[in-house]
């Protein structure tokens, strides 16, 4: 199989979507065509219906995942960036997308060098009560038992997280289209 998808997942600000078009460009110049699936614009557009309740966060995943699967069956290779708190919302979106293989990033950075990278605000103002339910703040975080690859973006360097996981994902094909 020559298409699947990459489901990054961590805490808001952790860096996936900066991780994920980073690795979109990358296939980008390997001429290996994928597509960004992320989860502020879903909710700006196609989940903006829904809010931050766990039954919301759990539809929200699973509009994700259909939407990975459509793209996954006409050939990319899709790039997910959501939050996707909880070990089961994970799991219901590997079940989703079956049969395409699922590889689970899990980027680990600690919540205080998330809040400081918050560009949105949101961890400031969760934390004076305008926000509620945010992840890592007031809402669960199940970080992933067994990821496929894990990365330490509140360890390492964005150029080092990068290519680490342009360098693992080039594994990953290698292993796709055996």
């Amino acid at each position: 199989m020559d298409n699947g998808i990459f489901w990054i997942t961590g805490l808001p600000s952790s860096g996936k979507t900066t991780l994920g078009f980073a690795l979109h460009q990358y296939l980008a110049k390997k001429g290996i065509q994928s597509v960004v699936v992320d989860g502020d614009r879903l909710r700006a557009g196609l989940c903006k219906d829904l809010g931050f309740s766990p039954d919301d966060r759990l539809e929200n995943i699973r509009r994700a995942a259909e939407l990975a699967k459509l793209l996954a069956e006409s050939g990319l290779w899709v790039i997910c960036c959501l939050v996707s708190p909880m070990e089961s919302m994970r799991r219901a979106a590997r079940s989703i997308v079956s049969p395409y293989n699922f590889y689970e990033v899990y980027l680990d950075c600690p919540v205080d060098i998330c809040a400081k990278r918050d560009v949105k605000g949101l961890y400031q103002q969760a934390r004076s009560g305008k926000v509620n339910n945010l992840t890592g703040i007031d809402a669960p975080y199940e970080s992933p038992a067994h990821p496929n690859f894990t990365i330490y973006t509140g360890k390492q360097s964005l150029e080092h997280s990068v290519k680490a996981f342009c360098q693992w994902a080039d594994t990953v094909l290698g292993e796709a289209k055996v």
